[in-house]
């Protein structure tokens, strides 16, 4: 992997990781994701103009994307409202690219090295350990890994049919950008169809509003710079090393929000780090 995508997919993880611990450390999380996924809009409004034409036969693969992080976004808010940031974080990310990496190599026919597949496991593994994790009363919490396995799920597919529909599109820029602008409409729809109320608390809580442009400038900023590296490396290999967020939010985790740390979240960050290198030295 070139020192290029290397250094811009951890900005990225880094951009995610902080806008996740801002939602998960909010009072209503639907309204605070809400307000991220608005604050795509003001970005993607400027950049369109100039951002190049996308071929129309990625147009499928821009409404498919819509549709998963609406549900990547609606079933991570259920997982915050129940499970730690060190917990649910980790594990959805730490699942997608397995899944991601199966199907790029029994659908998609990609090759890998023993060195790539070495980092991608090592990731994986280190971020499935987080499911042995504790909450802060000492009790185990399987529901909230359930729901970060669904979230995983849901990030595997948007991230197969982003990476696959971004390079049809030959634009990353062009595809992001319309995509962000599809979720922000899409989000709105869900949100007034089943939960009103919360544009009346966006009305209310300035704060959660300003935010929100500040998170879905650092949220569009941190995916489209992912898109860009799916149109450079494999998929799999991309989804793998953003997961390094998860060491991200886990210093976030501990020392702002105050989670406990132990043994398996120490293990997890160590396993996590020797994966991001093992993919950094690996031959393009």
């Amino acid at each position: 992997m070139s020192s290029s995508v290397f250094l811009a997919v951890l900005l990225a993880a880094g951009l995610h990781a902080t806008w996740n611990s801002l939602v998960k450390g909010s009072t209503d999380k639907h309204a605070t994701m809400l307000a991220v996924v608005l604050g795509h809009l003001p970005i993607a409004m400027l950049i369109l103009p100039f951002s190049p034409t996308i071929d129309m036969t990625a147009v499928p693969w821009i409404i498919g994307g819509v549709i998963l992080h609406l549900g990547y976004q609606l079933s991570l808010i259920a997982g915050y409202r129940i499970g730690d940031l060190t917990l649910v974080y980790p594990i959805a990310r730490g699942s997608a690219p397995l899944i991601v990496t199966a199907v790029s190599i029994g659908v998609l026919g990609v090759s890998f090295t023993t060195t790539e597949l070495t980092g991608v496991l090592f990731i994986a593994l280190g971020l499935a350990s987080l499911a042995l994790v504790r909450g802060a009363d000492g009790s185990r919490n399987p529901r909230a890994v359930v729901m970060a396995l669904v979230t995983g799920a849901f990030i595997a597919a948007y991230s197969l049919v982003d990476g696959i529909g971004a390079r049809i599109a030959t634009t990353a820029v062009g595809f992001w950008t319309w995509a962000a602008i599809g979720n922000a409409v899409g989000m709105s729809a869900w949100t007034a169809f089943f939960r009103p109320r919360t544009f009346k608390v966006l009305k209310a809580d300035r704060s959660t509003i300003w935010f929100g442009l500040a998170g879905g400038t650092a949220s569009f900023m941190a995916y489209g710079l992912v898109i860009w590296a799916f149109t450079q490396a494999p998929i799999a290999l991309v989804t793998a090393l953003r997961e390094t967020s998860i060491v991200f939010a886990l210093f976030i985790g501990v020392f702002f929000l105050k989670e406990r740390l132990n043994l398996a979240k120490v293990l997890s960050t160590f396993l996590t780090i020797s994966g991001a290198i093992l993919l950094r030295v690996s031959k393009p």
